[in-house]
């Protein structure tokens, strides 16, 4: 792609050459190589932000946010790089700078309350979302509020921000599986089972929505594995929390059936599985 558009931009300095003298020339020909390195910069700058090795990004960003402070784009991908790289405080600090450029919008606000959840201060991303006007109405904005209004054991509207989310998305699995955990936690053990069920419909390789469906129903004392998407490895994972979980309700004689079961399934040696069989064997 990067040819046909010098090509072109170079015929238009050989033009430029013969109609306005060398200086013109030359000033014409510098303008035509910026305009190319803008238009892969953008390229590099989409790759960083998606497929690049966090770290690797935030060099690039860094050196391109030197280079050009004032691009809110390279700050943009500066701030989201470093979240990426689980550098959340610092990310937190980079999109906080992001949200006082002139050109920032409420997207770039619900990004820095995302990474102030990501490094602890849940009042600071509380009072982020606060000023969020309403009708700034996204599948993000709302998964957060949702994740603060659990936080603050406030139910209701985390209930009502979950459906919400769940509404606005057309992949809303991991949106289900927050919300069952939000049930489990509350002891709602029927409904968690239920978003736990609809999160793996959803995504069927959700590994953490299947234990924490077997976590839902053991509460139950129902030591039963569903039918849901498996393999033998992950069969004999979940037999294993269960047999956890049945044991840490006083169903000791289940959770051992339950433990020589992971052993016998497990297409490997399962260590853990053998350890909390002997643990238990040993009183």
């Amino acid at each position: 792609m990067r040819h046909p558009i010098l090509l072109a931009l170079c015929v238009a300095g050989v033009t430029a050459v013969a109609g306005c003298g060398q200086k013109d020339a030359n000033a014409t020909v510098e303008r035509a190589f910026q305009d190319v390195d803008a238009l892969d910069g953008n390229d590099i700058s989409e790759v960083m932000l998606t497929v690049a090795d966090p770290n690797e990004a935030i060099t690039y960003f860094q050196r391109a946010t030197t280079t050009n402070p004032d691009r809110i784009d390279h700050q943009r991908g500066l701030a989201a790089s470093l979240v990426r790289a689980k550098r959340a405080t610092e990310g937190a600090a980079a999109w906080k700078k992001v949200t006082e450029m002139p050109e920032a919008n409420a997207d770039d606000s619900v990004e820095l309350a995302d990474a102030l959840i990501r490094s602890g201060d849940w009042a600071g991303a509380e009072r982020v979302l606060d000023a969020v006007p309403p009708t700034h109405e996204t599948f993000k904005r709302y998964r957060l509020e949702a994740i603060v209004a659990d936080s603050n054991k406030e139910w209701k509207k985390a209930d009502s921000f979950y459906q919400t989310a769940v509404g606005l998305t057309t992949t809303p699995g991991s949106v289900m599986n927050n919300w069952g955990y939000s049930k489990l936690t509350r002891g709602d053990y029927p409904a968690a089972e239920r978003l736990f069920s609809d999160a793996i419909r959803q995504d069927g390789s959700s590994f953490t929505a299947k234990n924490n469906l077997i976590l839902a129903r053991a509460a139950q004392r129902d030591y039963t594995l569903p039918v849901i998407p498996m393999d033998q490895s992950e069969r004999a994972q979940l037999l294993h929390t269960m047999a956890l979980s049945a044991v840490k309700q006083g169903d000791v004689e289940t959770g051992k059936g339950l433990l020589r079961e992971a052993i016998d399934t497990h297409p490997q040696h399962f260590e853990a599985a053998v350890r909390s069989l002997r643990a238990l064997e040993n009183g």
